[in-house]
């Protein structure tokens, strides 16, 4: 147990592919005004009750929600300003937004000129607000990006992960572009990266990441392997099962705090991050409203027991679940999950320590889940393309080109699911045919135990 726990320490601290025009002043909004420019002058941030851009304490139970977007867009340029440097009103935009549909409808509601002054004085808040059109977010996202690293007073860290996202941004002439969907720079930070285009992709793939994933440690490399991915698919795009729209999109997205040393124990974070990966694939649906495209969930480690939560709370739902290296989840079956029948699919490496071990609850692989537990053991492309791929080891190769896994994600994301191996099921014996053998030592190192954030 004690080797089980420390490499799920370990498991995801590797990066899976390697291993954030003036218009005429307003009517103020007192709540707001009295909120943004009354902060103590020592720099500190109280903590009041959250109760949308009503920030004292002694409001509670004032209107979150369209409230919250209607005080925004009423402020003037100068207290709209104060407003988007506000962490408080950072916190409730990040944390307890609106509904996407609720901000779509706001969003489509403004003037032009209004659209552009919030985009440009509160960059930070209009960047993170899932019904906000993701080329706006990412215009703006990149304002904050810039701002930050051109900025002195800005502490190292944040430097540093600034640094990061910025880093991750980059890619090659012909390769498709980036946008920079997510950017929080709070705590370790949260961001997410699509690659490709959300607004007219057919087939829309999100990556979630397991433990000790951080912006600041991994957020480039992460971002490559969703570029990996992105290019996996579209080498297979020619067998892609009819959709709405064209080509695909995969995200890279970090957004959720990863558990450390100090929760590893915990479900609090997949719940957390369960809650945020509703939000961004409901701001997906509401941006795509009656142009859907296919939804595809890639989780990895930690990252898969947050999406099984996530798919069984009725808050989201997918077209497909992909799971990679899972510890588990309190899912008992596939039918619990608001996936499309035959639509979950688990992957297990080759002396994966943390596949199957159901460490969170039922393993998602098992007899009776309902899965398809894929065959990667390698070999030549059963589409006869002629294609070698090899299997992947470990607990940190599922994404890497060239392996059996990367391939089938790739068929799974463009809906030809029905073009996968499947794994024999697991019983007394390893799920690869051989008896079940221990945990690979190298996976267990006394560098890796050092908490990342």
């Amino acid at each position: 147990m004690l080797l089980i726990a420390a490499a799920l320490l370990t498991a995801s601290m590797h990066s899976l592919g390697v291993v954030e025009a003036p218009v005429a002043p307003a009517a103020h909004s007192a709540a707001v005004v009295h909120a943004a420019a009354h902060l103590p002058e020592d720099g500190s941030v109280p903590r009041p009750v959250m109760t949308g851009v009503h920030l004292a304490s002694d409001r509670v139970g004032l209107d979150r929600g369209p409230a919250f977007l209607t005080d925004l867009s009423s402020l003037g340029r100068a207290d709209l300003l104060r407003a988007g440097r506000d962490r408080r009103v950072l916190a409730t935009a990040e944390d307890h937004p609106p509904s996407a549909t609720e901000v779509a409808a706001w969003w489509s509601g403004l003037t032009d000129d209004e659209r552009e002054t919030l985009t440009t004085l509160a960059p930070s808040v209009v960047g993170n607000l899932e019904g906000v059109p993701y080329s706006v977010r990412d215009r703006a996202n990149r304002a904050v990006l810039v701002t930050g690293l051109a900025d002195h007073s800005t502490a190292a860290a944040v430097t540093a992960m600034l640094g990061q996202v910025r880093d991750a941004l980059v890619h090659e002439d012909g390769a498709p572009d980036r946008f920079l969907i997510t950017l929080d720079t709070r705590g370790a930070g949260r961001a997410a990266i699509a690659v490709g285009d959300l607004d007219t992709a057919a087939d829309v793939t999100v990556v979630v990441p397991g433990m000790f994933f951080t912006v600041t440690g991994q957020m480039a490399d992460f971002t490559n392997t969703a570029n990996d991915l992105y290019t996996e698919q579209a080498t297979v795009a020619g067998l892609a099962a009819p959709g709405s729209g064209n080509g695909v999109a995969v995200v890279a997205w970090m957004g959720y705090r990863t558990p450390d040393l100090s929760n590893i124990m915990s479900l609090g974070m997949a719940k957390t991050g369960g809650e945020r990966l509703a939000r961004a694939v409901g701001g997906l649906r509401t941006i795509r409203d009656g142009d859907e495209p296919r939804v595809n969930i890639v989780a990895h480690s930690y990252g898969s027991t947050a999406a099984l939560m996530a798919l069984a709370s009725g808050q989201m739902s997918a077209d497909t679940l992909t799971v990679l290296g899972s510890p588990g989840s309190d899912v008992r079956t596939a039918a619990d999950l608001a996936v499309r029948t035959g639509g979950v699919f688990v992957g297990d490496a080759h002396s994966d320590p943390i596949a199957g071990s159901g460490y969170f609850g039922t393993d998602p692989g098992s007899a009776g889940f309902g899965s398809t537990v894929l065959n990667l053991t390698g070999g030549v492309d059963a589409q006869g393309a002629g294609d070698v791929f090899r299997r992947p080891v470990g607990h940190n190769d599922y994404l890497k080109p060239g392996t059996a896994s990367l391939h089938d994600v790739a068929l799974i994301a463009v809906g030809r699911g029905d073009l996968v191996r499947e794994q024999v099921r697991r019983g007394e014996r390893g799920h690869d045919g051989l008896p079940q053998t221990s945990p690979d030592m190298y996976l267990v190192r006394p560098q890796d135990l050092q908490p990342r954030d």
